[in-house]
């Protein structure tokens, strides 16, 4: 039996195995920083629920928050946020295991990368839909002394929240989610096997795809020390274990696009807020709308500086990065164009994914909401001028990087050109 025969018959287990592997990996995380926020504590088993639809909103899908108090009030939410740890420790996982039976191939024709890929996608999504169909719950809500509570004590009609997933849009994104992801992966891998007419671009593409991605993952492991640093010296280590399993990449390539200029539009209104940084749930808490940027944040703590200098070096050691991997006929302002087209790219999709909209009202008959119990966060990027900086940083740091990595060049990493 021939080796594409064998492969072939291995599709589907590689496929179903990728596809386990990625939602166990986003639910080992889930649950870990569920229980770091106290969500085990939720009434009537609503755990486990929970921990589906923040599967669910990792893989891209959606979920929306419904309640009410029978004739006395009305709930009215909805929560567009996506938990990047969550969404990381699956499509780190998926693609590994996506990649893994191709690593011995240096080229491979369309109809086979797509004979792997169908599977894992239709697999994916079904796999998603068991998850969106149990991420549905309704439990009570305690309202203290606030006037629903003493009239919902005379009447037995106790106010309720409930969320469930929009199966539609769950299965639209999710399939949007897992095709960029194995898009991704092979622009990414050195190993990936791509199609004959495609290899052409793997000097110019890779190494860039590769730093960026480097880059945002450098950027996420230097999240994680921070965060086990304060939760070990600062107190609230549960909360702030809770923010590294379930958001730190929210918050750590937000500091990346602050680093080198960018800025994001906010507002936080009400008892509901950002977990951390406290710096920047100051700055979003002004009547109107907020910028938020290095300059905001330094006027609130002058450290803020700093994000500015660790954007420099980490993209200037993305940039050496991809130089050193890149044939060496690549000139620098080749390099330049290529870092920033990819860092605007990044960008670009860091921007889409790592926004904020959350909001929560339960009103009193239709009159208005209950203090305390209402809440509103918003937090979306400057997409135009945060893009372009991105372009233009990573033009300059793709650039200066093809310069410092010239004398590094190693005999072996010139491939030959194109045949005439």
């Amino acid at each position: 039996m021939s080796r594409t025969s064998r492969g072939s018959e291995r599709v589907w287990p590689d496929a179903l195995i990728a596809v386990l592997a990625g939602f166990a990996a986003m639910t080992v995380v889930a649950t870990a920083g569920l229980l770091c926020a106290g969500a085990d504590e939720l009434p009537g088993g609503a755990f486990p629920h929970v921990v589906a639809a923040v599967v669910v909103m990792a893989a891209g899908g959606t979920v929306d928050v419904t309640g009410g108090a029978g004739f006395l009030a009305g709930a009215q939410g909805g929560l567009s946020v996506m938990p990047l740890s969550v969404s990381l420790a699956g499509a780190l996982t998926a693609a590994f295991c996506f990649l893994r039976p191709m690593r011995h191939h240096a080229v491979a024709r369309p109809r086979e990368l797509l004979s792997r890929a169908a599977p894992l996608v239709l697999l994916w999504l079904l796999v998603l839909t068991a998850f969106a169909l149990y991420a549905r719950h309704t439990f009570g809500l305690s309202t203290g002394s606030s006037p629903i509570g003493e009239i919902g004590e005379l009447l037995d009609s106790a106010p309720t929240v409930g969320f469930e997933s929009a199966l539609p849009a769950t299965l639209l994104f999710g399939l949007l989610w897992i095709l960029g992801l194995l898009l991704i992966s092979l622009l990414v891998s050195r190993r990936a096997p791509l199609p004959d007419r495609l290899v052409r671009f793997h000097g110019a593409v890779r190494p860039a795809a590769s730093a960026v991605v480097a880059l945002l993952l450098a950027y996420v492991a230097l999240g994680v020390v921070v965060g086990v640093v304060v939760a070990a010296t600062r107190g609230h280590g549960r909360e702030t274990l809770a923010v590294v399993l379930l958001g730190l990449p929210n918050l750590a390539w937000l500091a990346l696009t602050l680093g080198f200029g960018g800025a994001w539009q906010g507002h936080v209104e009400g008892p509901f807020g950002l977990p951390m940084p406290k710096v920047l749930d100051e700055v979003l808490r002004t009547p109107d709308l907020s910028t938020v940027d290095v300059g905001s944040l330094a006027r609130q703590d002058s450290r803020a500086w700093w994000l500015v200098a660790v954007a420099a070096v980490l993209l200037l050691g993305a940039a050496f990065v991809m130089a050193a991997r890149s044939p060496a006929r690549v000139r620098p302002w080749q390099h330049a164009l290529h870092l920033g087209v990819a860092l605007a790219v990044g960008t670009l999709v860091v921007c889409l994914l790592a926004g904020v909209e959350a909001r929560f009202g339960l009103s009193l008959l239709g009159i208005g909401d209950v203090d305390g119990l209402g809440g509103k966060v918003r937090l979306l990027p400057a997409l135009w001028r945060t893009v372009a900086l991105a372009l233009v940083c990573g033009a300059v740091a793709g650039f200066l990087g093809a310069l410092l990595a010239t004398p590094v060049r190693r005999r072996g990493r010139v491939e030959a050109g194109p045949p005439s």
